[in-house]
């Protein structure tokens, strides 16, 4: 079994696993959904490619939160493309300045497939909405791990500036959201679990979901420790009246 390690980093992300007309709410870590229709994008699989899909939606999920971000509410106006008629005013929520590892368990050749995919897109890629590009490569690269361990040991991404904030914490306890192994009990669960994203019929089914938290080394904490003091040097203001009087 293999792990296909993914960076999700971005001035603004969306991951919406449910929208009320208008309202166009983020989740506060990317969903399978969202993660599934990027590497579909750069697999250049067609929306109506139930098999193709099947197959990516098939591979177990977990992501990691390195940077929890921001979330940010936006209003959007448009008009209709013919008529020119106002559209009603949208409400948008984003995650901003967030950082993710997401990790996908598959067997090794399709994970590489996968891999080499992102490296080369068929489609651009984005992080969940249209308006969200990467602003780092995506790809971590593949592990001869599973799950668990995988989202555990991989280096802490998160930004430069963030890590100095925690500069003096020698680990980060970093929360863990995957699926469960089979017979592990689950604590809740989501509609993100991609059965078609056809157009026409887009669905989606309800996925089990574990939340954890791993420690990570926090690469800064050495760099940011004070310097030792040094020692003070003895200063005894009467030694030389002593050597004048000898």
């Amino acid at each position: 079994m293999s792990v296909l390690l993914l960076r999700l980093a971005g001035p603004l992300q969306a991951w919406g696993a449910s929208a009320r007309f208008v309202r166009r709410t983020t989740e506060s870590a990317p969903t399978k959904s969202g993660v599934i229709g990027m590497l579909a994008a750069a697999q250049g699989l067609d929306r109506g490619d139930d098999a193709g899909l099947a197959r990516l939606a098939a591979l177990r999920f977990g992501v990691r939160i390195d940077q929890p971000g921001t979330r940010v509410r936006d209003f959007q106006t448009a008009h209709h493309a013919v008529t020119g008629k106002s559209m009603p005013l949208s409400e948008r929520f984003y995650l901003a300045d967030a950082v993710f590892v997401a990790a996908l368990e598959g067997e090794g050749p399709f994970l590489d497939d996968l891999h080499t995919a992102l490296r080369t897109p068929a489609h651009p890629l984005f992080l969940g909405r249209r308006s969200c590009p990467p602003a780092l490569p995506v790809e971590l690269g593949t592990r001869d791990s599973s799950l668990s361990p995988a989202l555990r040991d991989e280096p802490w991404q998160a930004a430069g500036w963030y890590q100095r904030l925690r500069g003096q914490e020698p680990t980060v306890s970093l929360v863990v959201s995957r699926e469960p192994v089979p017979g592990e009990q689950h604590g809740d669960v989501l509609r993100d679990q991609p059965l078609s994203f056809a157009a026409a019929h887009r669905r989606h089914a309800l996925r089990s979901v574990v939340s954890t938290t791993v420690e990570v080394p926090n690469p800064r904490a050495v760099a940011s420790r004070k310097p030792a003091a040094r020692p003070v040097p003895h200063h005894d203001p009467f030694d030389a009246v002593e050597e004048e009087t000898l």
